[in-house]
């Protein structure tokens, strides 16, 4: 099987040669829509081919208008007989709304509808309007899964001539797209857009949920589903539902074992870009994410943003079943299955389940015997790092947890808990046979063992 390191195809842009300008942002606040019936949606495909077939007819225009050349040819089309036919052919056509010039009047026409509103040319499929039949064209591949466009380097193949011209930079390693505040370049648009919010703070919509914001209303709606719950896309072989297409095909290459995305210098292989992405970043220690409430660095602009929720006490995210309220999405997700009971993640040894992928990592090792975490001072090994870092305070004598009715310290914060119910009277764990309360689950268990056992 050849490697190919590569970007998914949804997620790239076509090319522009300058640089980005910050320009003012307004903010937009989109409400929760009514989840729509069908698995795969199209605005999103939508918003994208209009941009990129507009962009792809405006670098057809500049090319269109030479200077300097034979001043009876044009390179764009066959030779005039007469000069004065070339005069003809390039003039430029005006919109009186904005400024732009073009050099055919159909696409001034086209281009007026922008101004207008105007959307003639309608998909028989979905219902979509465009203002220009090469829209509506692009549009329809989305429909009939049309990718015309191939890389002659690995064969992949495109819906779009602009989307195959960013992906051919995986292969050219071309960064066009520089960052006008710090220099860094980038392969595609939206990654520079992305790394510029990290200098400017600027986004323009926002949840109206949980108030967390967004560079794009695409970004918004999937955002959104962690809310609503709603996870369109399911996968045929298992039957496991996901919030984004993009996990769906990740999740499904577990099913194929395909894993497409190598490291070029270790050859280490994974199933998505992002997990190739977040490997790379061992060998290349690059950590351009600075905390500015302290020294730590991140690879990721996301993980920066997570890290400093420790140090502002943010917690947007909340229990749609209870007032706990988490940092991050994750947290909520697994937060959640204790009112609900769900419990996806099932032992491949026993028929325990467990409600997230950690903790059933960490018992699958009682079935493997595998104990990955050595105590650096002794022999000792363990199945969970946070065992480790516990039995190492008996070696350091580390005791961070302070009782805040006492002066008693503790190496773990279950002791602690535990020991503060001693001032506060606080008894959870109830026998179930005879009513009596406890304080730990260690004397209840004593205690059913000792009164209530056949």
């Amino acid at each position: 099987m050849e490697f190919v390191k590569e970007e998914s195809e949804e997620n790239t842009r076509e090319p522009e040669t300058w640089r980005i300008k910050h320009e003012e942002t307004e903010t937009r606040r989109i409400k929760h829509e009514e989840p729509e019936t069908q698995i795969i949606k199209h605005e999103e495909q939508g918003e994208y081919i209009e941009e990129n077939v507009e962009k792809e007819l405006e670098v057809e225009e500049r090319n269109h208008i030479k200077t300097g050349e034979n001043p009876s040819t044009c390179s764009q089309r066959n030779k005039l007989s007469r000069k004065n036919g070339l005069d003809v052919h390039m003039k430029l056509h005006t919109c009186d709304q904005c400024g732009k010039n073009y050099t055919r009047k159909d696409r001034l026409r086209a281009h007026m509808r922008v101004h207008t509103g105007e959307k003639p040319f309608n998909c028989d499929q979905c219902g979509k309007s465009f203002t220009r039949k090469e829209l509506l064209t692009a549009h329809m591949r989305v429909h009939t899964g049309e990718k015309p466009f191939n890389c002659d380097q690995c064969g992949k193949s495109f819906s779009l001539k602009g989307l195959l011209t960013a992906h051919m930079r995986v292969h050219t390693g071309e960064k066009p797209f520089t960052c006008d505040q710090c220099g860094k370049s980038f392969s595609q648009l939206s990654h520079l857009y992305a790394h510029t919010n990290v200098h400017t703070r600027e986004k323009l919509y926002a949840c109206d949920q949980c108030d967390k914001m967004f560079l794009r209303a695409s970004h918004l709606k999937q955002h959104l589903r962690v809310h609503t719950k709603e996870k369109p896309h399911s996968c045929h072989l298992c039957g496991k539902s996901f919030s984004r297409l993009q996990h769906l095909k990740g999740h499904q290459k577990i099913h194929t074992g395909v894993r497409e995305y190598m490291c070029f210098q270790c050859e280490k292989t994974f199933t998505t870009a992002t997990n190739l992405k977040l490997h790379e970043s061992i060998h290349t220690g690059e950590k351009p994410y600075k905390c500015s409430h302290c020294d730590q660095g991140f690879t990721y602009s996301s993980n920066l943003i997570t890290h400093e929720r420790i140090h502002t006490g943010e917690k947007p995210y909340k229990c749609s079943y209870c007032e706990q309220r988490f940092s991050q999405s994750g947290a909520l997700k697994t937060h959640e299955r204790i009112h609900t009971g769900e419990k996806p993640y099932k032992c491949s040894h026993c028929d325990k389940r467990f409600r997230d992928s950690s903790s059933l990592i960490t018992h699958e090792r009682i079935h493997t015997g595998e104990k990955p975490y050595k105590c650096s001072h002794c022999d000792k090994r363990f199945r969970d790092s946070s065992s480790l870092i516990t039995h190492e305070r008996i070696h350091t004598g580390e005791k961070p947890y302070k009782c805040s009715h006492c002066d008693k310290r503790f190496r773990d914060s279950s002791s602690l808990k535990t020991h503060e119910r001693i001032h506060t009277g606080e008894k959870p764990y109830h026998c179930t046979e005879c009513g009596k309360c406890f304080s730990n689950t260690s004397s209840l268990h004593k205690h059913t063992k000792n009164n209530h056992s056949k």
